[in-house]
């Protein structure tokens, strides 16, 4: 595939919590002709995503937790139920993934399985998400969870059957995209 990017220029916007670059380039279309072109691009960092689950029990665990932009796009409360998720921080994926189901979740997890790898929003962000599956049992489960207090994680730990979750996500109380993909995934590779 031919090089499609020329002149690639950049600025910093915003460099606060993660980084927000403004950047021009002039883009290489199918008859050649070059089109410029401006972007907003937010680095927010790759992260790791986990859905547990229980095959004995039937069980899932989830986390509800706020988030400021689903408020402001219309979820009156902000909170949104989600799979364990966070930021690699130097962390390979798997280590990440860990990390944070037993921050999330209090559950301490031996294994992770990788099942996909997906841009999380590709038309702004650079983030890659890695997805990833690991089955719990009750024994693993060695503090209470809630997230770091020194990150503001107030998150609220949520073991539901498969059926209610599914449930969730067909009346659409389960809006988030890392989830849905998972929930799915565990359906498909599963449960049939």
């Amino acid at each position: 595939m031919k090089q499609r990017i020329k002149n690639l220029t950049s600025k910093v916007l915003s460099d606060h919590f993660f980084l927000l670059k403004e950047y021009i380039f002039d883009y290489i279309k199918d008859d050649l002709k070059e089109e410029r072109h401006t972007r907003e691009v937010y680095d927010h960092g790759d992260g790791a995503s986990v859905l547990l689950y229980n095959l004995n029990k039937r069980t899932v665990v989830l986390t509800r937790q706020f988030r400021l932009p689903t408020h402001l796009n219309g979820t009156e409360s902000g909170m949104s139920i989600e799979v364990c998720a966070g930021s690699l921080d130097g962390d390979n994926p798997e280590e990440c993934a860990k990390r944070e189901v037993l921050e999330e979740t209090g559950y301490l997890v031996p294994d992770v399985e990788r099942v996909l790898e997906a841009y999380a929003s590709p038309a702004v962000m650079t983030e890659l998400a890695y997805l990833f599956i690991a089955a719990y049992t009750d024994e693993m489960k060695i503090t209470v969870g809630g997230g770091l207090k020194e990150e503001q994680e107030h998150i609220e730990v949520l073991e539901m059957s498969f059926e209610k979750a599914f449930e969730m996500l067909r009346t659409g109380e389960i809006r988030d995209a890392r989830t849905i993909m998972l929930l799915q995934h565990f359906k498909i590779t599963k449960l049939m």
